[in-house]
């Protein structure tokens, strides 16, 4: 179980972008929660350009990064499980040159999920050996890496 958010702390906007404008804070599946954020941003992105995209992937990414340290610092712990702006870097990789539909969008994000919870190689080595908000941003990177893999296989044989 996570520890419980001190007071207050989604009044600091780095919180809050970190935490998912306040999804990290529901009590039980964070993670799934957070995720959910990426899809209405999949959304608004998903026609626009592969640069573009893939240009906002690594803005979310680095501010991300930055956000998650600080509020790792705030908590007081490393990666916390109410910090998922990672989770929503992890499901718009997944999402790379997805097919168009809901059914691709809910795989996407099931893929992501499974991936980000069961932490295959190299993902959970990751997870435990890189450290600050890189680290935290990372395995899901890797996760949604895996995910997209998955996705353009089975959009192939689907």
């Amino acid at each position: 179980m996570k520890s419980p958010l001190p007071p207050g702390v989604l009044r600091d906007p780095v919180n809050l972008f970190s935490l998912g404008f306040g999804l990290g804070a529901v009590p039980w599946a964070p993670g799934t929660f957070g995720t959910l954020l990426g899809i209405p941003l999949y959304l608004l992105l998903k026609d626009l350009s592969w640069w573009v995209y893939g240009d906002a992937i690594l803005l979310i990414f680095v501010l991300g990064a930055f956000a998650a340290e600080y509020t790792a610092r705030v908590l007081g712990v490393h990666d916390h499980g109410a910090i998922v702006i990672d989770e929503v870097v992890g499901y718009l990789v997944a999402m790379i040159a997805a097919p168009a539909g809901w059914g691709w969008i809910i795989a996407g994000f099931v893929l992501f999920r499974v991936f980000d919870i069961w932490k295959p190689w190299p993902i959970g080595w990751l997870d435990r050996r890189v450290h600050g908000g890189f680290g935290i941003m990372l395995d899901d990177v890797v996760a949604g890496a895996y995910a997209l893999l998955v996705m353009q296989i089975a959009s192939r044989i689907f």
